[in-house]
């Protein structure tokens, strides 16, 4: 991936408009499991916010509370002021990147990454454009023509993200996009999606279960609790951009990392409190 010159660009600002807004939403199965107990969480523009927590917490489930694919119980979620269901008529987008790559292994790397368009009706000469240049962001424009089983899986979820980058997307939801690959693939993918999201001016939601991840990645780190899952602590990521491997070595990535480990001990004691 190209890498971009860190002195050509000013620190991210958040304004006070929030691209999303969870509103006491909660989120109970018909068999009566309840997910999520009441949730409050304000996410402005231009963020990047990591839901941490162990296991059963709520993080997926919460994700995708806020990209319309699971409907609260109860409460509301707003996406640039408006109900998820209506994002039809704003001129803001939301893109969601899953755990695995999920790409028809029979079609080619730029047929894959074009599927949204195609599925939006946008032509095929715009759609095309648009593909090179999301594979270009991604640094897999030379792999337009690949099948799948061609790649590794640091590239398959390469071409995954440049599929949710394709439809031009203000806000980007990723569900442990780089859980599955080894230690080395995955630091080089955390430093490639910060470089896009500073790049592209994104608002981005990303679930882990990394302590590490969440502290490389995040400007704010939300610490979830389980059974039911819930909202129990935020940290502030209070550490410039850009950010290289060399931050994960300083006394300060530590002090995070250290803040963000005592808090999951307490999250998990909580579960097993619970659950007496």
């Amino acid at each position: 991936m190209n890498r971009i010159d860190p002195h050509t660009l000013a620190p991210p600002t958040v304004p006070a408009v929030p691209a999303v807004e969870v509103l006491s939403a909660e989120k109970t199965y018909p068999n009566g499991t309840q997910a999520l107990l009441p949730v409050d969480l304000s996410i402005a523009e231009g963020e990047f916010v990591t839901l941490l927590g162990p296991s059963g917490c709520g993080k997926s489930t919460l994700l995708k509370m806020v990209a319309g694919m699971l409907e609260p119980s109860d409460g509301r979620l707003l996406v640039w002021r408006k109900p998820v269901a209506q994002l039809h008529d704003c001129p803001h987008k939301l893109s969601f990147v899953f755990q695995s790559p999920t790409l028809m292994p029979w079609a080619s790397v730029q047929t894959n990454v074009r599927l949204p368009l195609d599925l939006a009706g946008v032509p095929r000469k715009e759609a095309d454009a648009r593909v090179m240049e999301s594979l270009a962001l991604v640094g897999l424009e030379k792999f337009a023509s690949a099948l799948p089983r061609a790649l590794s899986g640091g590239m398959q979820m390469r071409v995954s993200i440049a599929r949710g980058l394709v439809t031009q997307p203000d806000l980007l939801l990723m569900d442990e996009p780089f859980g599955a690959l080894d230690e080395i693939t995955r630091h080089k993918l955390d430093a490639d999606l910060l470089e896009l999201w500073r790049k592209k001016k994104l608002t981005v939601i990303f679930v882990t279960h990394s302590i590490h991840e969440a502290v490389f990645l995040s400007s704010r780190v939300v610490m979830m609790a389980a059974r039911p899952g819930r909202v129990v602590e935020q940290f502030q990521i209070d550490e410039p951009y850009p950010r290289s491997a060399d931050f994960m070595v300083t006394p300060e990535f530590a002090r995070h990392a250290k803040r963000l480990q005592d808090s999951l001990l307490r999250a998990s004691h909580a579960d097993e409190e619970h659950a007496r």
